[in-house]
């Protein structure tokens, strides 16, 4: 399979203000590119930064639909928890059918930022993930002629359908967001793609490891499946300059228990990833003061390899680390200013670069 390349309008462009139309800009010129995707994150706010425009993102991607015509379209990821799984099927399938066959369904089992909240029950969220995987994958399948039914713990289908039919077949790929045990056995499971975020190359090629052996214990052939992978980059003159401003900052978005097994850091006895994953939002801010202390034991030469810091070349270095490690569909996240100008230069530099090397 030939690497893929996307990009993401998510905690990069909440960061910049960028608003709809704006965003909707930067999808075009992917399109008019050789970009292969196109991404929204699905969130309901990002407080940390006031000035956010943070919109719908199954519409957002309907409105790109509308204004593009090459790039696939995906949610990364549609928060599983927020909404009922017979919405969700029902949107990816009208989003592929209004683009021809385009659209990707990414989603997750959540986080406790955009749901608590809003009153929102967070618990048990990977046992309703699962449910909702399965409700999905009966509701891709049902018409009026073949109506489905599922009876869970969370969600149940009472002789159900919908009546709208796939463009692609048999359905639009699934890719599932995924980083500890129990998710990736869903992923190994259900999903044609997987998305983690916050990843150096040994532990992608580590957990993609994991899918395999998953998905092989399953009797799955994962011919043709995505390990997508999103990633961060910053284009600069000074790439050093820049890494010494955002190194902490990188390593909050990468610190998690198996991060820390594989490159054998010792975790921060202090601090209690479960319950910040869990509980963390805008009105605990002291889950996320101790995440940044317990973040700062991650060597500097260990999450520099997570994230493309420089020039073209730097930049293309580091996705190769990602290519031996696995990774066949980046999703990247350009960070800094000039947004349009990093999706072109992206496009020109590194996508060309990979595309003529395939041809070669």
């Amino acid at each position: 399979m030939s690497v893929k390349f996307g990009f993401t309008q998510g905690l990069n462009v909440a960061r910049l203000g960028l608003d709809e139309s704006q965003v909707i800009t930067a999808c075009q010129i992917a399109d008019r590119m050789d970009y292969d995707s196109v991404w929204i994150m699905d969130h309901s706010n990002v407080p940390q930064w006031k000035n956010a425009v943070v919109n719908d993102a199954w519409l957002m991607l309907a409105a790109i639909g509308a204004v593009t015509s090459h790039v696939e379209l995906g949610a990364c990821v549609t928060d599983a928890i927020r909404r009922h799984p017979s919405s969700i099927a029902l949107s990816t399938i009208t989003l592929d059918r209004i683009t021809k066959g385009r659209a990707i369904l990414g989603i997750g089992a959540g986080e406790a930022q955009n749901v608590v909240d809003f009153g929102i029950d967070f618990s048990k969220p990977v046992s309703k993930f699962k449910e909702q995987l399965e409700v999905i994958e009966k509701l891709f399948e049902s018409e009026p002629d073949h109506r489905v039914s599922y009876k869970g713990q969370y969600y149940s289908l009472l002789e159900a359908c919908l009546q709208a039919k796939c463009i692609r077949k048999p359905r639009p790929p699934v890719y599932i967001a995924a980083g500890a045990p129990k998710t990736l056995e869903l992923c190994a499971r259900y999903g044609d793609g997987w998305i983690p975020i916050g990843y150096t190359p040994e532990l992608f090629k580590h957990h993609a490891g994991v899918i395999k052996k998953l998905a092989k214990e399953n009797g799955r052939e994962l011919d043709g499946f995505h390990f997508a992978n999103d990633v961060d980059i910053y284009f600069t003159d000074d790439g050093e300059e820049a890494w010494n401003k955002m190194k902490n900052a990188v390593k909050v978005s990468l610190y998690k228990p198996e991060l820390l097994k594989v490159h054998n850091i010792p975790q921060d006895s202090e601090f209690d990833f479960r319950r910040y994953f869990t509980e963390y939002a805008m009105n605990k801010p002291e889950l996320m003061e101790q995440m940044k202390r317990a973040a700062l034991k991650i060597p500097d030469a260990v999450a520099r390899t997570a994230i493309g810091v420089g020039k073209p070349d730097d930049v293309i270095q580091m996705l190769e680390r990602f290519i031996v490690a696995g990774t066949n569909h980046f999703i990247i996240r350009f960070w800094g200013e000039g947004y349009f100008k990093n999706i072109e230069t992206f496009g020109n530099k590194v996508i060309t670069y990979f595309r003529d090397r395939a041809r070669s």
